[in-house]
């Protein structure tokens, strides 16, 4: 595993610090300040025109002594001193380490410290003759020693599968990755934080489901020994987060992590985090509502523009846009009227297209069909698409005036799906018709159709109020407001194959 020459000469280095009477993986840290607390304590020195002098040696100023520590990313001998640049969470702070100061412990730097070794360094703050301000070492410890060299590149198409992999790698190297995720856990203390001032509840369900449901996709499979029964990884919560509301909760949500085996692309993880939210008494419209306080939420939290850059394209979040289905189809998607109402007429549209689709497949799942294919990825600017078919809407409420359609929308930004949402089918009756018709679904081939699950209708049954529940994507959202191309660029170990 460490035959490379490489490796094997820094080995050796880890030996001889250990044959000086030090340990290479030492564990008595000593920090003051991080590096950009030191820069900010110390900022008003870069005035101070003296200060040049203190690369020479001379005894130091009346600057207290401080301690940093942090990864050495690059290094300047320089006879009997050196400069060093280290890098901690925070950002990197330069240190000038000399003979003079550190005695015989400089041998030591000069010998065997190299680049990505982890030290201590204390000392004092000083501006250099070139007018950088850093710290004057007095000591100099190798905390750990690293055995494997870094890259000296670590981007670029030609490293891509390698930057995924060896994330530990790529954050080292590349500081805007590591702001990606930082973004990334900003969003998502944004999100906690909205629905907490809105007064929803923080909860937690299974992940281990004894029938998967919540949505249309398939599972992962996995066995529970004691129990001796196979369980399924959620797929969703929503079916136990509104066991929640008929048992009395109204208003809830879950960030949950949620596993689909399913196909792989720029925009699907096969493991993803949504918040999922359900609030009683409210319908689909009040969840539009509550949908776009969010984002203006987010974007002030954050500091960032209402206008925003993505995939090359420029999103306007100060405005969205509300569109019915067939408004979509005809209007974003240019079908012909007569070709959306008409199914037989949209079969042969689609098979026109080359879609492989079953000639017995209901008109709502033609009409999906139609919709991802000439329709979602037209939609750049947050686009609200409302009155779902029914036949894809399984757990949402029928629309009074017209039972084909559904009172649901999904929310799309830069071509993507980012939310759904819908009024709760709270009808145990038609909601135990309508698993029945999932059933036979996947009696007839559909894998991704759902289970039905006795006990969630009987939940209904006692009774679950109006309610109104929404999921967001957490990865695709990070994605949108990083400006991320891929989904794996947001997910610090997405899936990938085996090497």
């Amino acid at each position: 595993m460490f035959s490379n020459f490489y490796t094997q000469q820094r080995i050796k280095k880890r030996d001889l610090l250990r044959d000086n009477g030090a340990n290479p993986y030492a564990n008595n840290v000593e920090r003051t300040l991080k590096n950009a607390a030191f820069l900010e304590k110390y900022a008003y020195l870069l005035a101070d025109t003296d200060s040049e002098a203190h690369t020479t040696g001379q005894e130091s100023p009346s600057q207290p002594t401080e301690s940093i520590v942090g990864r050495v990313r690059f290094i300047r001998l320089m006879g009997k001193a050196c400069f060093m640049k280290i890098q901690d969470e925070s950002g990197i702070l330069q240190a000038y380490v000399s003979k003079n100061d550190i005695g015989e412990t400089f041998e030591i730097v000069k010998k065997i410290l190299e680049v990505g070794d982890i030290v201590n360094v204390s000392g004092y703050a000083f501006v250099t003759k070139t007018g950088e301000l850093s710290i004057h070492a007095l000591s100099c410890q190798i905390l750990t020693k690293s055995i494997v060299p870094l890259p000296e590149k670590f981007h670029g198409l030609s490293d891509i599968e390698l930057r995924y992999r060896q994330r530990y790698v790529d954050l080292i190297v590349n500081e805007e990755v590591k702001k990606t995720f930082e973004l990334r856990s900003k969003i998502i203390s944004c999100v906690r934080r909205f629905f907490e001032q809105k007064e929803f509840l923080e909860v937690e369900t299974p992940m281990l489901h004894p029938i998967p449901g919540g949505a249309n996709a398939r599972p992962f499979i996995t066995h529970h020994n004691a129990l001796k029964v196979d369980r399924y990884l959620r797929i969703a919560p929503e079916l136990y987060l509104k066991r929640l509301i008929v048992g009395g909760f109204e208003a809830i949500f879950e960030l949950n992590r949620n596993f689909r085996n399913e196909g792989m692309d720029h925009s699907h993880n096969p493991e993803f985090t949504m918040i999922e939210f359900y609030w009683a008494y409210k319908t689909y419209k009040d969840l539009i509502c509550l949908t776009q306080e969010l984002f203006k939420f987010i974007l002030d939290e954050l500091k960032l523009p209402s206008t925003l850059e993505h995939n090359g394209q420029c999103i306007d979040f100060t405005h969205f846009t509300i569109l019915t289905y067939t408004q979509a189809l005809e209007e974003i998607g240019g079908i012909p009227k007569a070709i959306i109402e008409d199914k037989n007429k949209l079969l042969q549209f689609l098979q026109e297209k080359h879609l492989q689709i079953e000639s017995n497949a209901p008109y709502g799942k033609l009409l999906a069909e139609a919709f991802d294919e000439c329709v979602e990825h037209k939609l750049i600017n947050p686009t609200f698409i409302v009155e779902y078919p029914i036949e894809i809407s399984p757990l949402a409420r029928r629309n009074d005036q017209n039972p084909n359609i559904a009172d649901r929308f999904e929310l799309f930004i830069g071509g993507k799906e980012i939310a759904n949402g819908f009024s709760e089918l709270n009808d145990p009756l038609d909601q135990f018709e309508r698993f029945k018709e999932q059933v036979k679904a996947k009696e007839a081939g559909d894998e991704e159709a759902q289970y039905m699950d006795e006990d969630y209708v009987w939940a209904l049954a006692y009774g679950m109020p109006p309610t109104a529940g929404e999921g967001i994507g957490i990865d695709r959202l990070v994605m949108l407001l990083s400006d991320a191309k891929s989904i794996k660029d947001v997910i610090l170990f997405p899936a990938l194959k085996p090497n």
